[in-house]
């Protein structure tokens, strides 16, 4: 066989844009006809159904391709078929349970291009203008939280679950000396976090994952809306400096995965100036405000942090991936630097070409810039600005209806976003309120009539337990979620008996 038989269709180069065109023309028929099957905002049935349809769609692929009956391409279209039927969509109106949100078209084909050139960022000869634009644009972002961009460094990462580690790293390494081994430390010398009640997992896996060990996060009381109290984090401090701990770095949240609460940032820095603290802020979530004019007072103080996360597939409409991180003074990355003389040699820096190998945890890395960036480009920050501000407005509709409901229960008030609320029984007690709210979740999933999310308040005990609307949808609109609350109500009667 001569080797030009053996050759495949690429999606690079010259000709890759052809051989890819049929391929997109029938992934986007077949999502169009999963969606259709699908009918609503998840494939009704639950875990078991979708398994076996999912088991009988692969099999007959297979057996299919083996026979004979089907050729390989014909793989694509039935299992992007498949996914668009068994996927919870989140441009579903009534798909509102997470901080997962629908993308926009022109970053998804955005994402498309990159994809099909594949550029790797670990060095520039692998990815050139891919280089450039994520400096660039990490510089424009600089200046949207506060910082100055010939100051402050950055990369773009996974979201904030390894933004977040990537804060605590360099607060550590600030503190105790990069490469420190930590059970080398003189005695007495404990290393502490602090973060609220209602921070992220993630901060405790990070201390787990740096060897710090998850004990070493101290959880500060928050108030009703999840909010870090600051007196509460000032005892906390001075009490560990007390008992011969070293406060390494202190957590303040900028949107809460529950209530989107923003800790107070300015009495937070503070606190941490006065105990030489790392201040991380997680803007995961609440980093999109700072998009819309009407919200960005709320994250007020957040360039007085020494490291932020932000996460612009949430209030930032991108395919995941799509996070950043950032720090105020360029100096303090230095313990990320490394060299390797196939990536980035030294004497192709001296001669001009750079390298963001020392940016990240990561070596192969996506160009997960460029979407971003064509999206500032097509809507500037204030048409993304508007989204945010519908989301918000959404979030009170939905408030304002909760209330005028008997037979539901509202935590708070939005502050971005993000509903919380509950059904009450008929019979009420804690426990049967617990029961019901879960049960009547789980009954809109397996009917496929909804996506509602699920959390529990800080504290012990029954009664804890709220169902959550997280609106990230701008183009969901207020009759939509009032039918989505109806179908609350509605299963929560079912459920209830």
């Amino acid at each position: 066989m001569r080797l030009s038989d053996c050759r495949v269709p690429l999606s690079g180069g010259v000709h890759g844009p052809a051989a890819l065109r049929e391929m997109v023309e029938l992934t986007l028929t077949a999502l169009e006809s999963g969606a259709a099957r699908r009918g609503g905002p998840v494939p009704a049935g639950g875990p078991r159904a979708l398994g076996q349809h999912f088991e009988a769609v692969l099999r007959y692929v297979r057996d299919g391709v083996e026979k004979g009956e089907e050729t390989d391409r014909d793989a694509l279209p039935r299992l992007a078929e498949l996914l668009a039927y068994g996927s919870a969509d989140p441009a579903d109106p009534s798909c509102a349970a997470h901080l997962h949100g629908p993308p926009l078209a022109v970053a998804v084909a955005a994402d498309l291009a990159v994809s099909v050139l594949n550029p790797s960022l670990d060095s520039w000869d692998q990815a050139p203008v891919g280089t450039t634009l994520e400096t660039a644009l990490l510089a424009e972002l600089a200046e949207l939280v506060g910082y100055r961009p010939d100051h402050s460094a950055g990369v773009l990462t996974t979201g904030g679950t390894e933004s977040n580690l990537m804060g605590l790293m360099l607060a550590r390494d600030q503190a105790l000396g990069a490469g420190v081994e930590l059970d080398g430390l003189p005695a007495g010398v404990r290393p502490r976090i602090f973060a609220s009640e209602a921070a992220h997992f993630s901060v405790q896996r990070a201390a787990a994952l740096l060897g710090l060990g998850e004990r070493a996060v101290t959880a500060v009381p928050v108030d009703r809306e999840l909010r870090m109290d600051p007196d509460r984090l000032a005892a906390a401090l001075a009490e560990a400096v007390a008992d011969g701990a070293r406060p390494i770095a202190v957590v303040a949240t900028a949107g809460t995965t529950d209530t989107g609460a923003i800790d107070p940032l300015h009495p937070i820095a503070d606190l941490a100036a006065r105990y030489g603290s790392w201040l991380h802020v997680d803007a995961a979530y609440g980093g999109g405000a700072l998009l819309s004019d009407r919200l960005a007072p709320l994250l007020e103080g957040i360039a007085r942090a020494d490291s932020i996360a932000l996460d612009w597939h949430k209030l930032g409409w991108q395919p995941a991936a799509a996070g950043v991180f950032l720090v105020r003074r360029a100096q303090t990355y230095a313990s990320l630097a490394r060299r390797a003389v196939y990536l980035n040699p030294a004497d192709d820096e001296q001669a001009g070409y750079p390298s963001l190998l020392g940016r990240s945890l990561r070596t192969t890395r996506r160009a997960d810039a460029f979407k971003i960036a064509v999206t500032l480009r097509t809507f500037g920050r204030h048409g993304l600005g508007r989204l945010v501000d519908t989301c918000h407005e959404l979030a009170h509709s939905a408030a304002a209806m909760v209330r005028a409901e008997p037979a539901l229960d509202l935590y708070c008030e939005p502050i971005l976003s993000t509903v919380v609320f509950r059904y009450r029984p008929a019979a009420w007690s804690p426990d049967a309120a617990d029961r019901v709210n879960a049960g009547l979740r789980r009954l809109l999933l397996r009917e496929g009539r909804a996506v509602v999310g699920r959390t529990e308040l800080p504290g012990t005990g029954p009664g804890r337990v709220r169902l959550k609307l997280t609106l990230l949808n701008p183009n969901t609109s207020v009759a939509d979620i009032a039918a989505l609350l109806d179908a609350v109500v509605r299963a929560g009667r079912e459920v209830d008996g």
